[in-house]
């Protein structure tokens, strides 16, 4: 195959958050001319590509996820001119652009269940997932939304319970039905057709579920420890709410669609209880997607070991599969604060984790401000915004606070007296600006690295044997393309010394400390090694 059709292995793909980029009109959020008036700045990290969340008409209840409007852009974001004129400004810069695609669930706004839910015969009334209620009035089965509660909400107009696996105000598609899946594709074809290069579908595993709305089985817990928060929704398997095989098929058409244009790539969110089989099926061979990232690595555990078990086990059986890694996104904790060590976050951390998740097998995505070492905002309950705090304890607007571009007020992202959401002044100091003049920051690192990174083949698409040096390093060779490299990652704040074999050339550029002796590395804490084979 054509490798520039491939464009995404290998791929560092920049996830911009479209209310906390760049606000140009003043309101306190951002907007698609903001991105556009930055593209020079994304297109100096060296990223290939940019994933933009949602910016569909909505009425805001989860922001955005709760589409309204497949087919505009919502006010607050601007217009479809806005739109076009941004993918034209990233197209001149040799950047993607994949958006976001909301297939599972939309806006109760939205006119398809506004008709659905008026009565059981309009000509949309099984666009959505209806069900009758048990005989004392309950909800069908014992199904719990991820954000707490019951997944069914009572509609008294039909007099049955609708299904929703997020917000009430976000009742699921009926997938199994072929004219909504009809209406997606044609959704899908419309934005390509109008020139993006892709798209990330959303919570893809909770599409379609069991037919027979069975019950789902209790998960066994460990006892409280007084520190894990435990959410109801992890209180079951979820073996019929979710990740049912009729998904493959949809999922076939999907990628026919895409493949009648070129350089077009589909990225799946995956997350449910066999997230590394799901996975793989969901895109192992020329008819499934192309890629797939999971929530492995946006966890709290973080070793070398958990590192390595989880690349390993994507690995540990033959097939087509191509992955994609993330340390962080708007759903969860920043890792400069998540993977702190001792709870102190530590720029030469966040500077050998990019490379490191930067270097495994596989395409990468970095989350807006991870560029820039940024850790989790701290938000006063009054200025908080999450509709999903209930079940995620402060909620997740810690990560989704407004770019620092400055160190003035609200760090230069909005003339307007108030943010949606305040920015720390922490981040203000740690703003690009600031950043800019010091040639030994986190986002001088990041432009500096990636450029290295993309002049070695071995990153971009080579394979990956893992390698036992020390149980607080992260090594492994990656070979293709002509190149073999030797990596090494130290994940603790103390220096190690690591064996080396002979045969290894210590390669310059990367930025990462560390000083190769003989046949010996000693890695700085948090230090990073990178060799080439000798020829």
């Amino acid at each position: 195959m054509d490798n520039r059709q491939e464009w995404w292995r290998g791929a560092v793909i920049y996830q911009i958050y479209p209310r906390s980029f760049m606000d140009t009109n003043g309101d306190g959020i951002g907007d698609l001319k903001g991105i556009t008036r930055k593209l020079d700045y994304v297109a100096s990290l060296g990223v290939d590509g940019v994933w933009l969340s949602p910016f569909f008409t909505s009425p805001m209840a989860d922001f955005g996820y709760d589409v309204a409007d497949y087919r505009n852009i919502d006010p607050i974001f601007g217009t479809l001119r806005d739109f076009d004129e941004m993918v034209s400004e990233m197209h001149k810069r040799g950047i993607k652009l994949i958006i976001d695609l909301v297939l599972n669930h939309s806006s109760e706004k939205h006119k398809w269940f506004e008709e659905s839910r008026r009565n059981r015969t309009n000509a949309k009334t099984d666009w959505y997932v209806w069900a009758d209620p048990k005989p004392d009035g309950s909800p069908p089965n014992n199904w719990i939304s991820v954000f707490g509660g019951s997944a069914w909400e009572f509609d008294p107009a039909r007099g049955q319970y609708y299904y929703h696996q997020f917000l009430k105000q976000q009742p699921d598609l009926n997938i199994r039905n072929m004219a909504v899946q009809d209406e997606l594709l044609d959704t899908a074809k419309w934005w390509l057709d109008r020139g993006v290069d892709g798209f990330r579908m959303d919570a893809l595993p909770h599409c379609i579920h069991d037919a027979q709305l069975r019950d789902n089985p209790p998960r066994p817990l460990p006892p409280p420890d007084g520190k894990t928060v435990i959410h109801p929704y992890s209180m079951q398997w979820h073996t019929y709410d979710k990740t049912q095989p009729e998904m493959i098929p949809f999922l076939k058409r999907f990628r026919a669609l895409t493949d009648k244009y070129p350089d077009r790539m589909m990225v799946a969110e995956v997350n449910d209880d066999k997230t590394v089989e799901t996975t793989i099926s969901y895109t192992n061979g020329p008819e499934m997607l192309h890629t797939a990232y999971d929530f492995s690595l946006l966890v709290h555990e973080y070793s070398a070991a958990y590192i390595r078990k989880k690349v390993e086990e994507f690995f540990a059986t033959p097939h087509d599969s191509w992955p994609s890694w993330a340390l962080s996104n708007h759903d969860s904790i920043r890792v400069a604060s998540r993977w702190a060590v001792n709870g102190k976050s530590d720029p030469a951390q966040a500077k050998m984790l990019l490379a490191m998740v930067t270097s495994l097998r596989g395409s990468s995505f970095v989350y807006q401000g991870e560029e820039l070492g940024l850790t989790e905002a701290v938000i006063p309950p009054e200025k908080r915004q999450d509709p999903g705090i209930g079940s995620t304890g402060t909620g997740r607007d810690g990560c989704r606070t407004p770019m620092p571009w400055d160190a003035g007020k609200n760090g230069g992202f909005t003339t307007a007296n108030e943010c949606w959401l305040p920015v720390p002044p922490e981040h203000a100091q740690a703003s690009v600006t600031a950043q800019e003049r010091d040639k030994n920051s986190m986002l001088s690192f990041t432009r500096s690295f990636l450029k290295w990174r993309k002049g070695h083949p071995a990153l971009l698409r080579g394979n990956l044997t893992f390698e036992s040096v020390n149980e607080n390093v992260l090594a492994f060779t990656r070979a293709g393309n002509g190149e073999t490299l030797f990596c090494a990652f130290n994940l603790k704040p103390t220096p190690v010394t690591i064996p080396l074999e002979s045969g290894w050339a210590p390669v310059e550029g990367h930025g990462l400390p560390s000083r190769a002796q003989g046949q010996s590395v000693e890695l700085a804490g948090f230090g990073g090694f990178f060799g080439r084979k000798k020829t």
